[in-house]
């Protein structure tokens, strides 16, 4: 899954995990963050997702990370937002007033740039990323955000039967991952109408992060 795969996905437009509403899992489950009004929400890996617009709604700010720059275009004409350009080394960063997306890789992204944030919501980033890089994202998300507190929905299905992605990450890696750094509460575990792209049965799981006293 390099980027290769995932620009080209988007330049044909194979985009099946695009939603067209926000997820209801972060509508139920964004008061367990308990954050205050005018919070910084980061989003890893985050397309052109409905969530931003919903965040933004709600008197949220928003941060994101995106490998496509076709994608952040979309995303800010569908917000009917004109942003403004500015270019940080290897990424281009748009901006407008309360919302802030890095396009690149999210490697290159530091916490100095990033600046601070109260949350990150991983809807579709670890389950995106290939066995052998995940937990170098899940090190590198931690220091970039600050060990933020963070909501994650992850998927859980049977990879002999299909392969990602999106890829299977179960309860084992979850806790593999954020050991010693964060506690990991499992707030729901339901499964998926008409099963995973339609092709086998699966869980959708929402965890909720949070550092570790």
């Amino acid at each position: 899954m390099d980027r290769k795969f995932w620009l080209e996905r988007w330049d044909r437009n194979e985009i099946g995990f695009h939603k067209d509403t926000e997820h209801p899992a972060l509508v139920f489950h964004l008061d367990r963050l308990m954050l205050t009004q005018g919070a910084r929400v980061f989003l890893p890996l985050c397309g052109k997702t409905r969530d931003i617009g919903w965040l933004l709604s709600q008197g949220y700010r928003v941060a994101g990370a995106e490998l496509s720059g076709k994608a952040v275009k979309q995303l800010f004409d569908d917000l009917g937002i004109r942003p403004t350009r500015e270019e940080r080394g290897p990424l281009t960063l748009f901006r407008a007033p309360g919302i802030d997306i890095f396009v690149g890789d999210i490697f290159d992204l530091g916490p100095v740039d990033l600046g601070l944030v109260d949350a990150t919501y991983d809807r579709a980033a670890l389950i995106a990323l290939p066995d052998g890089t995940r937990h170098r994202y899940a090190e590198h998300l931690t220091g970039i955000t600050g060990a933020a507190p963070q909501l994650l929905i992850c998927l859980e299905y049977d990879q002999s039967v299909m392969n990602g992605p999106p890829f299977a990450v179960d309860e084992l890696q979850v806790r593999r991952f954020y050991a010693g750094i964060y506690d990991t509460t499992l707030l729901a575990s339901e499964p998926i109408e008409g099963g995973l792209k339609g092709r086998c049965e699966a869980l959708e799981t929402v965890w909720l992060l949070q550092r570790e006293d």
